[in-house]
C-alpha cells in the first residue's frame, strides 16, 4: 500500500472530473491507477463495500473517461457496484470515507450524487436495455454527437434480460452504442453456465495470437521462403478463429466486435474504445480483467476475489469476525435436511456464498445448481425439478425475488408445485440502500394463491419452519429472514392454534408480531404495562395463510396492532385487517411497518428509528390510540 493518495500533489487529488483526467499524460496513468487502488482498499477496509469488482476496472474506467465526454456521453454500469472508480474520477474521491454511510456516498451510481450517474442499476443485467432506449432517444432527437456506453460485467451477461436487449440492439445497426464486456470470469463467485464457459474459452484464444507471433518471429529469419509461409499461415489463422474466437458469437448477432483487450493495459483499452467510437454503430468491446487486481489478498481470494468484504485489516486482508447470523443458521439446517432427504436440491442465482449454500454444495455437489444472475430461470427450473419429483430450495436475497414474481406465480404456484423459496436480507438491510432493502416480498406475495409464508423470530424457529416448509408437498412455501446476527431465542408461553403466544394479557391490546420483530414487540408491551395497558403478544409463525385462531383472539381485544419489517401496503397488517373484516370482527387494526418509499442507506437501527419502528415509538402510538379509543367509547357507549 502506498501513502500517496490524499497527500498534497497526488494525481487523484488533482482530478476533479473527466476534463482533468484528459490532461494527464500516458506516463502518469499508472501512478493514478495505483493511487485509486490505494483509496479503494483503505476506504472499503473502514466501511466494507464492493472491493474486488472495482480493483478490476481501474484502467478500464480511466480509459472510458479519457475517450468519452461524460455526462454528454452516457456511461452506464452493469452491475452498478463496479462504479466506485467512476465516482472517484467524477469528483467524489474526497468523499470515500463516507462510502455506504448515512448521508454519504452510495455503493451504486446515484442520480442524486452526480450528473455522471445515469441510473442506479444495482440489479444486474439491465444496462443494455437502458442503453438501447437512450441511444434510440438520441436518434429521434437528432443528437447524433452523443454516444451511449454500457459496461456489463461481473456476471451480468448471465441474465436473460441482457440477451433480450442484445437481440434488440442488433436490429438497429445505426445506433452509436458501445457495449463493453468486462470479462473477469466472475459474478460473486466464478460465473456459471454455458455462456460463461464459452467466454472462458475465448479468454484462452489469445494463445493463437501468441503462437502466430512466435511463428512470425522465427520464419522472418528464414530467407526467401519464410515470409510467404507466414502469409499463408496468417490466412489459415483467420479460418481457425472463425470457429473458436469471440467475434463468431457476437457478430452472428450483427454486432461489430473488438477484442480481446487486456483490461489492465490502459492504452490498449483506450485504443479499442476510440476505434469503437469511430464506427457509430453498435459495437462490442471485449475486455479481459481480473477481479481484485492489484491487491494480493483480493486476487488470491478464490471464493469471490474479495467481492464485498465487511471492514477488514488492509495490511492482512483479514475481515472483522462476523456474528452468528441468520444465513449461518439456514446454511447449517439445509445441510442437515439434505442428509435426511435425498430429494432436496438447492438453487442459487450466482449467490452461493452470500446465501449460505457453500456447505450444501460441498456436502451434496450433485444437488446444487448455480444458474447465474437469472432469478426468473431459477424459479422455473425449480418448477421443473419439482415436476420431476424433487423438492427444490431456491435461496435468494429478498430484493431479487421481485424479478421472478411471474415465474413464482404462473410457473410454480399455478401448478401447486412443492418449491421452497428462502429469502435472505428481508426487511431493512441498511448499507446497500434503496434497491436492496427487502421490503417488498410480504406485499407482492400476498396475491399468490396457494403460497404459504413463514417468518421465524429466532434461530429455533428458523430451523423448525424450514423443516415444516420442505414437508409441504402441494404448493410453494417461502421463508424470509433479515440480514445480520440472529436474535436471541424467545420462548413461547402458550399456543393459539398454530400461533405462539409470547405474552398473555387481559383484553386491551393484541400485538401480532411478525418474525424477528418479536423482541421489539415484547419491549413495547413492557412499556405499555407501565402505562396500565395490558398486552397480548402473538407470533403467527406462518403469516400466509393466517391462522383462524387469530379471529377469536382479536375479537377479545380493544385494539389489534401488527408490527412487521416490511412495506405497510399490502403486507401482513393488511391481511390481518382483511381477515377480521371478512369475519365481521369490528376491532380497529393498526399496522407498523416500513413506509412505502425508497429508503436511503444507513445502519439498520438508524433507519428503523427514522421510520418510527422502535419499541418506544410503537408503545407511544399505542398509548395514544388506546386513549382515543377509550374516549370515543365513553362518548358513544354501546346501545
Amino acid at each position: 500500500m502506498s501513502e500517496r493518495t490524499g497527500r498534497p500533489g497526488s494525481l487523484l487529488e488533482s482530478v476533479k472530473g473527466p476534463r482533468d483526467l484528459k490532461l494527464l499524460g500516458a506516463a502518469e496513468l499508472p501512478r493514478l491507477a495505483a493511487e485509486i487502488r490505494d483509496l479503494l482498499v483503505s476506504a472499503t477496509a473502514r466501511t466494507g463495500g464492493h472491493l474486488g469488482p472495482n480493483l478490476g476496472v481501474v484502467e478500464l474506467t480511466i480509459a472510458l473517461h479519457r475517450v468519452f465526454d461524460s455526462p454528454r456521453d452516457r456511461i452506464l454500469w452493469d452491475t452498478g457496484h463496479q462504479a466506485y472508480v467512476h465516482k472517484m474520477l467524477t469528483g467524489r474521491a474526497g468523499l470515500f470515507d463516507t462510502l455506504r454511510q448515512e448521508g454519504g456516498l452510495s455503493g451504486y451510481p446515484s442520480q442524486t450524487e452526480s450528473e455522471h450517474d445515469i441510473v442506479e442499476n444495482s440489479h444486474a443485467s439491465t444496462a443494455l436495455s437502458y442503453a438501447d432506449g437512450l441511444a434510440k432517444a438520441y436518434k429521434v432527437r437528432r443528437e447524433s454527437d452523443r454516444t451511449v456506453i454500457a459496461v456489463i460485467g461481473d456476471g451480468a451477461l448471465t441474465g436473460g434480460m441482457a440477451w433480450e436487449a442484445l437481440n434488440n440492439i442488433a436490429a438497429h445497426r445505426d445506433l452509436p452504442l458501445i457495449i463493453v464486456v468486462n470479462d473477469n470470469g466472475r459474478s460473486y463467485s466464478p460465473t456459471i453456465g454455458g455462456l460463461a464457459s464459452h467466454l472462458a474459452s475465448l479468454r484462452a484464444t489469445q494463445r493463437y495470437e501468441d503462437v502466430l507471433e512466435f511463428v512470425k518471429d522465427n520464419l522472418a529469419k528464414v530467407p526467401v521462403v519464410g515470409p510467404p509461409v507466414y502469409d499463408a499461415l496468417h490466412g489459415v489463422k483467420k479460418g481457425i478463429k472463425d470457429v473458436l474466437a469471440p467475434q463468431v458469437m457476437f457478430e452472428d448477432l450483427g454486432l461489430k466486435y473488438i477484442g480481446l483487450v487486456d483490461g489492465h493495459d490502459e492504452q490498449a483499452v483506450e485504443a479499442a474504445l476510440r476505434k469503437a467510437r469511430g464506427f457509430r454503430r453498435p459495437v462490442i468491446v471485449h475486455v479481459l480483467t481480473k477481479k481484485g487486481f492489484g491487491y494480493s489478498f483480493a486476487e488470491n481470494h478464490d471464493e469471490d476475489c474479495f467481492h464485498s468484504p465487511t471492514p477488514f485489516d488492509p495490511l492482512t486482508g483479514e475481515e472483522k469476525p462476523k456474528p452468528h447470523g441468520w444465513t449461518n443458521v439456514f446454511s447449517q439446517e439445509i445441510v442437515r435436511l439434505g442428509a435426511e432427504r435425498q430429494d432436496i436440491v438447492a438453487i442459487t442465482a450466482a449467490m452461493l456464498g452470500p446465501t449460505g449454500l457453500i456447505p450444501f454444495s460441498e456436502a451434496y455437489p450433485d444437488r446444487l445448481y448455480d444458474v447465474g444472475i437469472a432469478e426468473q430461470h431459477a424459479l422455473t427450473s425449480a418448477a421443473g425439478l419439482a415436476l420431476g419429483g424433487l423438492h427444490p430450495v431456491v435461496a435468494l436475497y429478498s430484493t431479487f425475488l421481485n424479478r421472478a414474481f411471474d415465474q413464482l406465480l404462473m410457473d410454480v404456484a399455478l401448478h401447486r408445485l412443492p418449491v421452497t423459496v428462502v429469502l435472505d436480507r428481508a426487511g431493512v438491510t441498511g448499507d446497500d440502500g434503496a434497491s436492496h432493502n427487502g421490503m417488498w416480498d410480504l406485499s407482492i406475495l400476498q396475491v399468490v394463491p396457494g403460497l404459504s409464508i413463514a417468518v421465524p423470530r429466532d434461530e429455533p424457529r428458523l430451523r423448525e419452519l424450514l423443516a415444516e416448509a420442505v414437508r409441504v408437498d402441494d404448493g410453494p412455501t417461502v421463508i424470509r429472514y433479515p440480514k445480520g446476527p440472529v436474535t436471541a431465542e424467545i420462548e413461547a408461553v402458550g399456543q393459539l392454534g398454530g400461533m405462539d403466544v409470547l405474552r398473555a394479557g387481559d383484553p386491551d391490546v393484541l400485538i401480532v408480531s411478525v418474525g424477528p420483530m418479536a423482541e421489539m414487540c415484547l419491549e413495547a408491551a413492557a412499556l405499555l404495562d407501565a402505562q396500565g395497558i395490558s398486552t397480548t403478544v402473538v407470533d403467527p409463525r406462518w403469516v400466509k395463510p393466517l391462522d383462524e385462531a387469530l379471529v377469536s383472539v382479536a375479537g377479545a381485544h380493544k385494539l389489534v396492532v401488527v408490527v412487521e419489517d416490511s412495506g405497510r401496503v399490502g403486507g401482513v397488517g393488511d391481511a390481518v385487517a382483511r381477515m377480521l373484516r371478512d369475519a365481521d370482527v369490528d376491532v380497529p387494526v393498526r399496522t407498523y411497518g416500513i413506509p412505502q418509499r425508497f429508503l436511503d442507506h444507513a445502519k439498520r437501527a438508524k433507519i428503523l428509528s427514522e421510520i418510527g419502528l422502535t419499541s418506544q415509538d410503537i408503545a407511544r402510538e399505542i398509548t395514544e390510540a388506546v386513549a382515543k379509543r377509550s374516549a370515543a367509547l365513553e362518548s358513544h357507549p354501546a346501545r
